[in-house]
């Protein structure tokens, strides 16, 4: 059991130094979990910290899972077996990166809902979540023989609002549900921050990427018996899709640890491993002026890469935590890097062409409106939104309001515009006939993080044909993160082969199941299933130029890769023997 006292922390009632990482197993395949386990305790870790993503869990409402991937307890007493104690980070909001925050899209886009408030219909829905969820926590702390030592109160709620009341509400839901190990908060390392996420009576940490000196002469100016406790420490960064690669050399990640552990402080890796967003479960930010959805890799240049690779950062922290372990301390051996396939090129088959594949996948829903994504009971995917307006003579200024987030927009059949939440009107031809007019739009990813969260998805405002607004809607639900197998395989043969987009297939005959490097070159924008797993997103604007492909997902013998292509094949897959993450730019947070 972990507690403070004197400015020191304690377990068991030894003076104790937290030494952690970050390992999300929502993002690490399931089989893949003692092993990563086993590389964080060889970076010379005490402790692997993860959070609890709400809508993992609970993707539709009262359908609350803890099976397979989802199965929290069997991760813990993995961490438990390889000597590691363990911090669990419930949220229910944990930002992460991850859609939505981890709030179940369901929840968000009820009318009326107040998120990370004392509004009663949420805490309502965080209390259900929470019944499922704390008494499976509790029976894993240390107090029980489990290895959890602590457990968070909400995530950085400093960085989103100040109803002091919500968060002493969290705390006091944890509790009730018997929670009894330390108690902390997490927030940055500014006033402004710590003002608004802290709860008296508990202890507070930081979190941020540089200074720690400030961050723990902050701290304890305010809380002078407390401990230095840097909850995340962004060794590494996130990376969104038309960007750069973000980097941090393996030196001066190192060297600011050693400033964190200098100070007295403990530590938290953020991330010790990244691993991937699977499916569609990647999140996304908003600058103010655009949307920067967050890309399929999360390998957030940590020590430990995507596919388990052991990084020069990797070596130059074993070397700084080694000295901060005590002199009991034994680090475990570095484990080999797991094995990889040869490299080698898959040709691809053409299958359904894109319109007709989507258009035969589902069943229409029609309203004089279109409607959104929650309208429809979706979370994720695509939306084909159908409808046959009038068209004058003459050049006319189509325009959809509220698009979020991408559009590509067909005129009977043709493909005449792409459209983003910023630039969301195009001319369009016309001759005094009907056209067909589909809009197939695609979340890229809800916001994970700001005064943003838990924005809609879909056509918001409607779309106009100069001043008129066109009626009579029919919405194809397309939520490709729930299909099974057979719903792949139909749409894929719905319809011949035509035009440069739509279904692709190809063959991988392995005679041993390992991880590879999925590139897609010549393709524009789209999605991959292995087997029957959506692997995730692939875009040629980059950086990301290569998909993880877990061992786990295929097996010997025939494997089959399923592309659902947007907007223009190429004539090949290929496997690689590396990850091609895009090129490198070094990213410091400085909160200035």
């Amino acid at each position: 059991m972990l507690t403070c006292s004197g400015g020191t922390l304690l377990r068991a009632g030894r003076p104790h130094r937290v030494l952690s990482g970050s390992l999300h197993y929502f993002r690490v395949h399931p089989e893949q979990w003692a092993d990563r386990l086993r590389r964080l305790a060889a970076l010379g870790l005490n402790t692997v910290d993860t959070y609890v993503p709400w809508n993992f869990h609970e993707r539709s409402a009262g359908d609350v899972r803890f099976d397979g991937p989802r199965d929290l307890t069997r991760f813990v007493r993995l961490a438990q077996e390889t000597g590691l104690d363990v911090v669990v980070r419930p949220g229910p909001y944990i930002c992460a990166e991850w859609d939505n925050g981890g709030l179940p899209a369901w929840l968000t886009g009820t009318p009326g809902m107040l998120l990370r408030t004392c509004h009663g219909p949420f805490l309502d829905a965080v209390g259900r979540w929470f019944d499922a969820l704390i008494p499976r926590v509790a029976e894993l702390q240390a107090g029980r023989g489990g290895p959890v030592v602590a457990v968070q109160i909400e995530n950085e709620y400093g960085s989103y609002g100040d109803d002091h009341a919500y968060v002493r509400w969290v705390r006091d839901a944890l509790v009730e549900r018997g929670i009894t190990e330390l108690l902390y908060t997490a927030d940055g390392p500014t006033p402004l921050m710590q003002d608004g996420g802290t709860v008296p009576g508990e202890f507070a940490a930081a979190t941020l990427g540089s200074r720690p000196a400030e961050a723990a002469a902050l701290l304890r100016s305010r809380r002078p018996h407390e401990p230095f406790f840097c909850a995340e420490f962004w060794n590494g960064w996130f990376d969104h899709w038309g960007e750069k690669h973000h980097v941090r050399s393996a030196a001066g990640a190192a060297e600011t640890v050693r400033q964190i552990l200098d100070a007295g402080g403990s530590v938290s890796l953020y991330m010790a491993h990244g691993g991937t967003n699977f499916g569609l479960w990647a999140g996304a930010n908003h600058d103010g002026e655009r949307l920067q959805p967050t890309v399929t890799s999360y390998d957030s240049d940590a020590p430990v890469a995507e596919h388990g690779a052991l990084t020069p950062k990797f070596f130059a922290l074993r070397e700084k935590l080694a000295a901060y372990g005590g002199p009991e301390a034994r680090i475990p051996a570095p484990p080999a890097d797991p094995p990889l396939l040869a490299p080698r090129t898959l040709d691809v088959t053409r299958r359904a062409a894109l319109l007709p594949a989507l258009r035969s996948a589902a069943e229409p829903v029609r309203a004089p409106v279109p409607l959104s994504f929650e309208e429809l009971g979706q979370a994720s995917g695509l939306v084909l939104y159908a409808a046959e307006p009038l068209l004058p003579p003459g050049r006319h200024e189509l325009t959809v309001t509220g698009l979020h987030d991408r559009a590509q927009v067909f005129v009977d059949g043709a493909p005449v515009a792409v459209l983003d939440r910023e630039t969301a009107s195009f001319t369009v031809p016309g001759a005094g006939a009907r056209v067909r007019l589909e809009v197939l739009v695609e979340n890229q990813g809800r916001i994970n993080y700001g005064p943003l969260l838990g924005q809609g998805k879909g056509i918001l405002g409607g779309v106009r044909v100069d001043r008129r607004l066109v009626h009579g809607w029919s919405m194809y639900r397309l939520p490709l993160d729930e299909w099974g197998p057979q719903d792949t395989a139909r749409a894929a043969a719905a319809a011949p082969p035509g035009g440069g987009a739509g279904f692709a297939t190809a063959r991988l005959a392995v005679a041993e199941p390992a991880d590879t490097f999925l590139a897609l070159p010549g393709f524009g924008k789209g999605f991959v299933w292995v087997n029957d797993t959506l692997l995730g997103r692939y875009w040629e604007i980059g950086p990301q130029r290569t998909l993880y492909v877990p061992g786990p997902l295929l097996r010997a013998g025939d494997n089959t890769l399923t592309v659902l292509e947007l907007e223009r094949f190429g004539d090949r897959l290929a496997l690689r023997d590396r990850p091609v993450l895009g090129p490198p730019e070094e990213y410091v947070e400085t909160f200035d």
